[in-house]
C-alpha cells in the first residue's frame, strides 16, 4: 500500500493537523505502508515533486496539531483547465493534465490519494478519479473538506471554519479600539467569503460573545454599544442602502463610530456591473472565479458609507489571512480527527469520496460521493442564532 497526500487551494486551520492525523493513522495501523506528499497541491503532482513521510514521524504526530498552514504547500490548479496548466508550464503542449497526473500516480505506484481542500480541490479530485476509473487504473481517492467559508454542498461543517471565526473575532477585538482615535470613525472589518456569508456571521457572533467578558465603563463613554457590531453585510441578505444608512447615521451621531462586518462577496454583482460600465478588466483565477482582491469590496463600501455617514476617519481591516493561518482550535481539531480517521477507514476499504457530515443524512459522518460535492452553498440567514443576533444589532 502506497499513500499520497496533497493540500490545495487557500490555507485553512486544519491542513497540518489533517496531514498529521492521516500519517499517524497509517504509520500506526499499517507500518509497512509508504507515504509521500505532493508539494504545492496538484502542481506538485503534475511536476512529479514530492517528499517522503518517514516512519520516525510516528512519534511527532501531536506536533502537527500546533501549526497552521501546510507542510506540503498549496496551489490553485484545475486539472481540466489545459490552458492555465500550459501557461504555468505544469504541462507541455499537447499534453492532457489529467493524463499527466494519472501517469505520475502510476509511476509512483500510488494506491490511495488523499486530497485536502475545498470544493475546487475535491471536484478536481473527482475529475481525476473518474479519469482513472475510465482508464482502468485502480486508485482510491478520499478527500477532506477544507474551507473557512463553510460553503460546500452537502457538508454541514467544513474543517477549519470554526477556528477562522474565532480568530477573526480575536482580530477585531484589537482593531475595534481604533474607534477611539477619531470622532465619527467608520471601521469596516472585511471577512473572507466569496458567495457565502457564514464566516462573516459566525465571526460577528463569536466577537459579540467575547464582548460579554469586558467590564465596560459607561461613565466615561466606554460603553458596549461603542464596541459592538453595528451592521453585518452578507451576499445572502439584500442591502437596503438608504434604510441602512439612516439607521447607521443614528449610531454614528450617538456613539461617534460605526463598526461594520462585511463579507467580501457582499454586493459583488453591483461592483462588477460598475466595473463593466467603466470597461475595466475583471481578472479570474484558474477555476473561473473573479479575483475578489481586485473587486476590493471593503474599499467600495467604505467609499459609499463614508459619504452617507459623514465619517471623518475610515479604517478598512481584513482578517482573512490572520484567521485562515491559525492552528485549529479544540472544536475543529475534534472534527479533524474524526474525519481523518474515517478517511483512512474509507481509503483502506476502497471507498472513494469526500469525508464529511452529510446534511442530507442527518449530519452523519460518511464518505460522500464526489458527484454530490459542489461549492457555492449559501449561508442560511434564517437560523435562530443569526436572526437573534441581527435583531439585537438593529436595536442598538
Amino acid at each position: 500500500m502506497k499513500i499520497a497526500l496533497l493540500t490545495s487551494g487557500g490555507i485553512a486551520p486544519c491542513l497540518s493537523a489533517s496531514i498529521g492525523r492521516l500519517v499517524g493513522n497509517y504509520l500506526t495501523q499499517y507500518p509497512e505502508a509508504k507515504i509521500i506528499g505532493y508539494l504545492n497541491g496538484y502542481k506538485g503532482l503534475l511536476l512529479g515533486k514530492s517528499i517522503i513521510f518517514s516512519k520516525e514521524l510516528k512519534n511527532k504526530i501531536l506536533d502537527f496539531y500546533q501549526f497552521g498552514g501546510s507542510p506540503l504547500g498549496n496551489s490553485r490548479v484545475k486539472l481540466t483547465n489545459v490552458r492555465d496548466c500550459l501557461e504555468k508550464k505544469y504541462i507541455k503542449k499537447g499534453q492532457n493534465p489529467l493524463q499527466v497526473a494519472a501517469d505520475q500516480l502510476v509511476k509512483d505506484g500510488i494506491t490511495i490519494l488523499h486530497t485536502i481542500g475545498g470544493d475546487d480541490t475535491n471536484t478536481t479530485a473527482a475529475d481525476l478519479s473518474f479519469f482513472l476509473k475510465k482508464n482502468n487504473y485502480n486508485l482510491t481517492v478520499v478527500g477532506l473538506p477544507k474551507t473557512i467559508d463553510n460553503d460546500v454542498y452537502p457538508i454541514a461543517q467544513t474543517l477549519g471554519a470554526w477556528t477562522a471565526a474565532e480568530q477573526g473575532a480575536k482580530f477585531f477585538e484589537n482593531i475595534v479600539n481604533e474607534n477611539t482615535t477619531s470622532d465619527r470613525q467608520l471601521i469596516i472589518h472585511e471577512v473572507m467569503g466569496r458567495h457565502c456569508g457564514w464566516l462573516t456571521a459566525a465571526t460577528a457572533f463569536e466577537y459579540r460573545k467575547r464582548l460579554q467578558r469586558l467590564p465596560f465603563i459607561d461613565e466615561i463613554n466606554m460603553c458596549r454599544e461603542k464596541w459592538d457590531v453595528h451592521a453585518v453585510l452578507l451576499p445572502e441578505d439584500e442591502i437596503n442602502f438608504d434604510k441602512e444608512c439612516e439607521r447607521l447615521n443614528k449610531i454614528m451621531n450617538k456613539y461617534d463610530c460605526v463598526n461594520i462586518f462585511l463579507c467580501e462577496g457582499a454586493g459583488q454583482q453591483l461592483i462588477i456591473d460598475k466595473k463593466i460600465k467603466k470597461d475595466e478588466y475583471i481578472a479570474k483565477d484558474a477555476f473561473g472565479h473573479i479575483r475578489l482582491d481586485d473587486l476590493d469590496a471593503g474599499k467600495w463600501f467604505a467609499n459609499e458609507f463614508s459619504k452617507r455617514l459623514n465619517a471623518n476617519k475610515i479604517l478598512i481591516q481584513k482578517s482573512g489571512y490572520f484567521s485562515r493561518s491559525s492552528k485549529p482550535n479544540k472544536k475543529d481539531l475534534d472534527l479533524i480527527i474524526k474525519c481523518s480517521d474515517k478517511a483512512v477507514e474509507s481509503a483502506v476499504n476502497g471507498i472513494s469520496g469526500v469525508i464529511g457530515l452529510d446534511e442530507d443524512d442527518n449530519n452523519k459522518l460518511t464518505s460522500i460521493d464526489f458527484s454530490r460535492i459542489k461549492g457555492g452553498k449559501p449561508f442560511d440567514i434564517n437560523q435562530i442564532w443569526f436572526t437573534k443576533m441581527m435583531e439585537e444589532i438593529k436595536n442598538i
